[in-house]
């Protein structure tokens, strides 16, 4: 069971290694300009492969399961599927249900892990194999693998490295799991955090926050939704930026652009932050020189955030 771009490694290895029966995956959702129904990228792999696929709009009901009784399951592996399990589906398979989650639990339960990590401003992330139950991420761990992250790290270079991680880490450990070599420990639920779901108005940028947070929160937000601002009323997003301990401007406003010998950076609540490459709403991403080179007074401007338009569902990544 799985979705998004996440789960895709789990799945390749899995295939190379075992009988997959069957795999279970979100509806195809509208996407693009166009907005044509594109299939999750779990079902191509699997199509590809001659794997039958399901795509239940929900497995809260029994009936719905009803499929998945048929391919007789030993283990369902599931890797960033989106939706919650229920005790009939948990229960189907000879040896449960097991989950290749994205954080080193009980640290990041929930939808979100990888973005909240770099949030936070964790060291380290990593992957857990975890035995699931009815809760949200609860179950007992077998397995974690902790990987650094990078001061530079952002939430679509940390995505994909843990995507590997997580399918090399089933690879090693799944035997001794299924043979019962590998026990599962109870999670220590009073240090557990939640990482809830990404919303598109998390990208604003409230330039009055130190300039660490924000660099996180630009880090964090990309791919999806992009950390943003707004600039003669246009929504403008910062795709990249750096922090700028050079820079101190006591007094300075919190959003002022200033000028800087790589080209420009913003005075925040506590601290600067160097322009990397932005984007102006209808316009394509370029770094700030040349940026500056097509809006000259940007150099002077004063950045706020405007209101972010309702959500559209999250794309697959």
């Amino acid at each position: 069971m799985g979705t998004p771009d996440f789960a895709v490694p789990v799945l390749r290895k899995l295939i190379a290694l075992h009988e997959v029966a069957g795999v279970v995956t979100q509806p195809d959702r509208p996407a693009g300009r166009g907005r044509h129904l594109r299939p999750p990228p779990v079902k191509v792999v699997a199509q590809e492969a001659g794997i039958p696929v399901y795509q239940p709009k929900s497995l809260r009901g029994e009936e719905a399961a009803d499929p998945l009784g048929q391919w007789a399951p030993e283990l369902i592996v599931v890797a960033a599927f989106g939706q919650i399990l229920r005790p009939h589906v948990l229960n189907l398979p000879v040896y449960g249900c097991l989950n290749v989650h994205a954080s080193l639990l009980p640290r990041w339960r929930g939808a979100a892990p990888i973005q909240h990590a770099i949030l936070a401003g964790d060291a380290e992330t990593g992957i857990s194999l975890m035995q699931m139950d009815e809760g949200l991420d609860t179950g007992p761990v077998y397995a974690c693998r902790a990987i650094a992250i990078r001061p530079d790290e952002t939430a679509a270079t940390l995505h994909d490295q843990l995507a590997e991680l997580g399918a090399i880490l089933l690879d090693e450990q799944l035997d001794d799991i299924v043979s019962g070599r590998l026990p599962a420990e109870p999670q220590d639920d009073s240090v557990s955090t939640y990482a809830p779901l990404i919303k598109k108005q998390d990208g604003a940028i409230d330039w009055r926050r130190p300039a660490g947070e924000i660099d996180r929160q630009i880090r964090a937000m990309t791919p999806w939704p992009g950390a943003f601002s707004s600039w003669q009323g246009k929504r403008l997003k910062i795709l990249s930026a750096d922090l700028a301990p050079d820079i101190s401007r006591p007094g300075g406003q919190p959003g002022q652009v200033v000028e800087t010998a790589e080209g420009a950076a913003v005075l925040t609540g506590e601290g600067a932050l160097h322009l990397r490459q932005l984007q102006l709403a209808g316009k394509r991403a370029t770094p700030i020189t040349e940026f500056l080179r097509g809006q000259p007074n940007f150099s002077k401007a004063l950045l706020f955030c405007q209101p972010a338009a309702p959500d559209p569902q999250p794309p697959i990544f």
